[in-house]
C-alpha cells in the first residue's frame, strides 16, 4: 500500500494524511493549536463553548470515532492537558504510519484502539464519556453504520455530565441525508445545533456540516459571534431553526441506513 502520511510541500514538518485524492487531516506536530481545515477550527470551537471551556475537577474524557492523523485530539491535549482521550480507528496500518512519522506527544493521554467506531462504543461502559466525536470516512464517504439510531442509542448510552455528541459529516443541498442523521440525534438530545458554511447551507456547493447534539442548552450566541470570526464562518441553526430544518426527516435505522453521499468527482477535503 503506498504512503498515505505525506509531508506538507510548503510548511517544513507539517504532514496531509490522504486517501487516494481524499486528504483527511493535515498535522504540524509542533503546533497543534493551529487547526487548518475549517470544520476542525468548528470542532474545536464547539468543544470550547461546552466542556473545555467549562472549569471541572472530573478529568475529562473524549471518545474520537475516526483518528486519520488526530488532529482534534492533539488539539484538545494542548488545550487541555490531562483529559483521557480514546481514538476509535480501525486502519491499523494507518495507525502505525501516523506513529512513525508524526508521533504523538508523550503523555499526552490519547490511546489508540483498532477498532472501528461501532465496535469501540459498544464495548464503552454506560456514562463513560463527557464527549463523543464522530469523523469517520471510508475514502469520502461517511460508513452507513455511524449514523443510525440504534448506534446513536449506545452513543447517549455511554455519555456523562454534558453529555456532548459531534459529527462532522458531508452533503449537499436539501441535505436528505443529513436531516435524517439529525433527527436521530434530536430524539436523542436534549438540544441540537447544526452549522455549515453559507454557500454550502444555500447549496451552492458540496461541503462539511456539523450536527452536535447536547444535553443542556449550548451558548448559541457565543457559538455564531465565535464563528463569525473565523476565516470561514459557519451559518448555526439551534432550537425551533434547527428541527424546522430537519422537517420531517425520520432517523436512519440499521435496516436502511446507507453512506453519506459521494462528493463530485469523488474528491473531498476533511481536516
Amino acid at each position: 500500500m503506498p504512503d498515505r502520511v505525506l509531508p506538507d510541500d510548503t510548511i517544513a514538518g507539517a504532514f496531509h494524511v490522504r486517501f487516494g485524492p481524499t486528504s483527511q487531516s493535515w498535522v504540524d506536530p509542533e503546533r497543534p493549536d493551529f487547526l487548518a481545515f475549517e470544520y476542525v477550527q468548528h470542532i474545536a470551537m464547539l468543544l470550547d463553548h461546552t466542556v473545555l471551556g467549562v472549569p471541572s475537577e472530573q478529568r475529562l474524557r473524549i471518545v474520537h470515532i475516526g483518528g486519520a492523523g488526530m488532529s482534534v485530539p492533539r488539539w484538545v491535549a494542548w488545550r487541555r492537558p490531562g483529559t483521557a482521550q480514546i481514538v476509535c480507528e480501525p486502519d491499523r496500518e494507518l495507525t502505525e504510519e501516523v506513529r512513525r512519522k508524526i508521533p504523538l506527544p508523550a503523555r499526552s493521554g490519547i490511546k489508540v484502539r483498532d477498532v472501528d467506531g461501532r465496535v469501540g462504543v459498544t464495548a464503552m461502559p454506560e456514562s463513560y464519556a463527557d464527549v463523543v466525536i464522530l469523523d469517520a470516512f471510508a475514502g469520502a464517504r461517511v460508513p452507513a453504520e455511524l449514523v443510525t439510531g440504534e448506534f446513536l442509542d449506545d452513543v447517549a448510552r455511554v455519555g456523562r455530565g454534558a453529555r456532548v455528541f459531534i459529527a462532522n459529516v458531508t452533503d449537499v443541498a436539501p441535505f436528505h441525508w443529513s436531516k435524517r442523521l439529525a433527527a436521530g440525534v434530536a430524539e436523542r438530545w436534549r438540544h441540537v445545533v447544526v452549522g455549515a458554511e453559507v454557500a454550502v447551507h444555500k447549496g451552492k456547493r458540496f461541503g462539511n456540516l456539523l450536527v452536535a447534539g447536547t444535553a443542556s442548552a449550548p451558548d448559541v450566541a457565543g457559538i455564531r459571534r465565535e464563528s463569525a470570526a473565523l476565516p470561514y464562518g459557519y451559518r448555526w441553526l439551534a432550537g425551533r431553526e434547527a428541527m424546522q430544518w430537519i422537517g420531517g426527516a425520520t432517523a436512519w435505522s440499521d435496516a436502511d441506513t446507507r453512506p453519506s453521499p459521494e462528493p463530485p468527482g469523488g474528491k473531498m477535503w476533511f481536516g
